[in-house]
């Protein structure tokens, strides 16, 4: 049985809507999170921090722990992993992708806490998705 967003007890946390500057940015965005996440330097290992959700005619930039919490699985989310979440909407909305719903002031990690891999350096490393969208395990 999954959850909502809106069910996640966490001081400080709301869901962050966003809409897209056009209509094939969904796939440019999924693209792009794949890039961007905490990287394992020694050996070369970058973990996707957020992914783009589509639900009921909205999106959603949600971090990987929030997906889990919607499959009803645990989740351990953070206030570090929503500032990071943040961050990284605000990069996608610096590069134009997309935009924030919120009108909020919106905490944020530090751009330190991030790795943002260029479309070159991929190549290079290994990107992991801790949650698979569409999985059913």
């Amino acid at each position: 049985m999954g959850n909502s967003l809106q069910d996640i007890q966490l001081e400080g946390y709301a869901p962050l809507e966003v809409t897209l500057k056009a209509p094939d940015d969904f796939l440019k965005i999924r693209e792009t999170l794949t890039r961007i996440g905490v990287a394992s330097r020694k050996d070369q290992t970058l973990y996707q921090s957020c992914h783009i959700l589509h639900k009921s005619g909205l999106y959603f930039l949600v971090h990987f722990k929030e997906m889990f919490f919607l499959d009803g699985k645990f989740c351990d989310l953070s206030l570090n992993d929503v500032q990071r979440r943040n961050t990284i909407a605000g990069l996608l909305e610096d590069w134009n992708l997309l935009l924030i719903v919120s009108d909020a002031v919106l905490e944020k990690a530090p751009l330190s806490q991030i790795k943002v891999l260029s479309f070159k350096e991929k190549a290079n490393w290994t990107c992991v998705a801790k949650y698979q969208i569409g999985s059913k395990s």
